[in-house]
């Protein structure tokens, strides 16, 4: 069901197409040991990322997601976070946007993945993708990773995510050893959480990368990055991504219905610091960009500004249209204060625009 629905704020009247949904705020938690950094370490890190989530469920956010960089003062390792978040918590969806899954050990993370999900009572909500470029050359390969020769890191992610997605699903994977083993025949990785298979999402940046994702049965996260650029406004390209996804799920004949996340950077200003801080980045459009060895890729703006104007423009996005849940990627360190009030504002004066009640 949706409805059209007219919102009125200081930039004037605006009118949506209202769908449900789900709100939840995307944090990369960078830290930085500076002067004007309210995060300087990385124990501050991650215990304001904690006290943000608690903030955030408190403020009836439905999502709290982080974003994993290796090799950079930023989090990394995701699972004892979203842990210690879900014994502080009760209601609010635990996730990452993404896990690069070349670094990981595949059976190890659903080991840890189902454990942490059984602790957060089915909450979690796990964003995998092959990730961004990193700063360290071969960072993969420095965790122990080597790839086969002629095995692109896609390729490689992809191999990991599928031998991931059947452990959680509990496909026996190992021979049992009779000297030791309570049974014959071969064994599943414990503990399994139940319902977790259907809470893996893919990290798609191209349209085929999304067909693949619908194949898998994975839920589909399109990110403020499109790695093809066909000249047309990201917010649009990316709402044509969702519909190609979609198609892709229905034609795998899955029982169960997807999930379908966009993000979006937010700036909201509404003090002095904010102005001071934020206030220079403008109306930023849509950047199209390249870096060695990758085509041309299209960026999705900044929205920056009052809260009802970043409200009118969110309005107006195709994406957010197509979508049933909304990341806003928000920063964070300037620390948990700072981060909450982002976040009462746009519960308040944005999230009523993309369709969220």
């Amino acid at each position: 069901m949706s409805r059209a629905v007219s919102y009125a704020g200081s930039d004037g009247e605006f009118t949506r197409t209202e769908r449900r949904k789900s709100l939840g705020f995307l944090s990369f938690g960078h830290w930085q040991d500076s002067r004007e950094s309210g995060t300087r370490t990385a124990a501050e890190a991650y215990r304001q990322s904690i006290e943000l989530v608690v903030a955030a469920e408190e403020i009836g956010v439905d999502g709290a997601y982080f974003r994993v960089h290796h090799f950079a003062e930023q989090l990394t390792a995701p699972f004892p976070l979203l842990a210690a978040a879900a014994e502080r918590t009760s209601r609010i969806e635990l996730g990452t946007g993404v896990i690069d899954m070349r670094y990981e050990n595949a059976l190890y993370m659903a080991e840890t993945a189902a454990a942490t999900d059984l602790i957060a009572g089915g909450r979690l909500q796990l964003g995998l993708s092959r990730g961004a470029p990193g700063q360290a050359k071969d960072g993969p390969g420095l965790f122990g990773y080597t790839r086969s020769d002629g095995v692109h890191d896609v390729a490689e992610a992809r191999e990991k995510t599928v031998q991931f997605l059947a452990a959680i699903g509990g496909e026996p994977l190992a021979d049992s050893d009779p000297q030791w083993a309570h049974r014959a025949g071969r064994v599943p990785i414990e503990p399994r959480s139940p319902g977790l298979r259907h809470r893996i999402w893919w990290g798609a940046g191209t349209q085929q990368t999304s067909i693949w994702a619908a194949e898998q049965g994975l839920n589909l996260q399109s990110s403020t990055v499109l790695l093809e650029d066909t000249g047309i406004p990201f917010d649009v390209a990316q709402a044509e991504q969702i519909r190609t996804y979609r198609t892709a799920w229905q034609d795998a004949c899955w029982t169960h219905s997807p999930r379908v996340a966009v993000t979006r950077s937010v700036l909201p200003v509404t003090t002095t610091q904010d102005h001071a801080l934020f206030g220079r980045h403008g109306d930023e459009p849509d950047r199209v960009s390249s870096i060695p060895g990758f085509a041309p890729f299209r960026t999705g703006r900044t929205f920056t500004g009052s809260p009802d104007r970043i409200a009118a423009l969110l309005a107006a996005d195709e994406a957010i249209k197509e979508a049933d849940t909304v990341l806003l990627a928000i920063p964070t360190h300037l620390g948990v204060e700072h981060a909450t009030g982002i976040l009462e504002n746009i519960v308040d004066h944005v999230a009523p625009a993309t369709g969220w009640r």
